[in-house]
């Protein structure tokens, strides 16, 4: 096991009306100003974004708005949402939604106590080292951005779709958790949440760190819960404790614990970041795709920790490794099938992908090499893409 430093400063509040305790946290904070940050339009027609307004009005905090991110959020709604933020004269966020509104959020929380350009951060340019501080009500699990310090912007310049980590200055001071938001979802962005977390402890369980039991046990024990979960909440959308377990999962999956004392890889979110930005698919359903594909490939050329995956999370029985390895991906993708998620590029609606432009943007934006669990280069991505045809 590596050395490690582990620090999750977020508060989280989870169950009914979680939600409800908002305003009282944003005044425990001594917040006066605060932007709400949403998407679109079903934080309005559930009524969530008039409770959240009227909450925050009777605690005498003063609110300003900004709505409209979309999946895959992009620079110009940061830009927006700084120079509002300034105008107002903001002093915290609270962002209402998921992955891509708390991302967008934590963006503007950057960006609006820096004098340069906030895509500086993504591009390596810059350190984040001021912010204001961010709360979260969290409407959808998947990106685990409630409890983690990153977020992932898309540049339409150039669509550059590149990830920001911090340690502890991006993460919410808290969030807030309430199961009974994520009922209405539709069952495709249920299905893409689901992968979307299990991708995240994946890219951590993928390692060559030696000596972490602890961690390994972790992600599996995570990884059966969520494949047992899963059919549950798909089957039954109001059913509370499936929900309940999904959403925790989420957080967990992305807050770091699995991550400790190991070196992780992050290649399949890195070959998936650029098809969502190229072709603007879901970001989970994208990672259907591509995870079985790049474990398909590491699994014939280092085939042990895959075995490993096979055998703990799928109770795969198979002694030869490399058997082992592909039989848990076969399930892996049977799996995926079963909640209704694509696992090939056409099934995702990408009939003549651009490969060459895939992978030209790939290295552009990560460098010659990728991944800590098996070292890629170009020839090696551009055959990852071939085999998620």
């Amino acid at each position: 096991m590596d050395n490690f430093s582990f620090c999750t400063p977020t508060r989280y509040v989870f169950g009914h009306e979680a939600e409800c305790k908002a305003a009282t946290l944003c005044h425990e904070a001594g917040w006066k100003h605060v932007m709400i940050v949403y998407g679109g339009q079903s934080a309005i027609r559930s009524g969530l974004l008039d409770r959240v307004r009227k909450s925050l009005g009777d605690t005498g905090i003063t609110v300003t708005e900004l709505g409209g991110v979309k999946p895959n959020p992009t620079d110009d709604k940061v830009y927006d949402g700084i120079a509002l933020g300034r105008e107002a004269g903001v002093d915290a966020l609270l962002a209402v939604g998921g992955g891509s509104v708390i991302d967008t959020a934590k963006a503007i929380a950057a960006g609006i106590l820096y004098e340069g350009d906030f895509w500086d951060f993504y591009c390596g340019k810059s350190t984040v080292e001021k912010v204001l501080p961010l709360g979260v009500i969290l409407t959808i699990p998947a990106a685990g951005s409630e409890g983690s310090g990153n977020s992932v912007i898309t540049r339409l310049d150039g669509l550059r779709k590149l990830s920001l980590r911090t340690d502890t200055e991006l993460r919410p001071k808290f969030a807030c958790l309430n199961p009974e938001l994520t009922y209405t979802l539709p069952p495709y962005q249920t299905a893409s949440g689901i992968a979307d977390m299990m991708v995240h402890i994946m890219e951590r369980y993928f390692t060559l760190t030696e000596g972490v039991e602890v961690t390994d046990r972790l992600c599996e024990g995570l990884l059966k819960a969520i494949i047992a979960e899963a059919p549950k909440v798909m089957a039954e959308p109001e059913n509370y404790d499936a929900r309940a377990n999904i959403m925790w999962s989420g957080t967990l999956a992305h807050n770091g614990i699995c991550g400790c004392g190991r070196r992780e890889d992050w290649a399949s979110h890195f070959i998936e970041h650029e098809l969502s930005a190229l072709y603007n698919v879901t970001h989970g359903a994208g990672l259907a795709v591509i995870t079985p594909a790049w474990m398909s490939y590491v699994g014939e050329r280092r085939p042990a920790k895959v075995a490993q995956f096979a055998r703990r999370v799928f109770d795969v029985t198979e002694n030869d490794d490399s058997k082992a390895a592909m039989e848990g991906i076969r399930l892996l993708r049977e799996f995926f099938h079963s909640i209704g998620l694509p696992v090939s590029m056409k099934e995702l609606g990408i009939e003549n992908p651009d490969i060459e432009k895939l992978v030209g943007k790939l290295h552009e934006n990560k460098g010659p090499k990728i991944g800590g669990y098996l070292s890629l280069e170009a020839k090696d991505t551009e055959a990852i893409f071939n085999l998620a045809r």
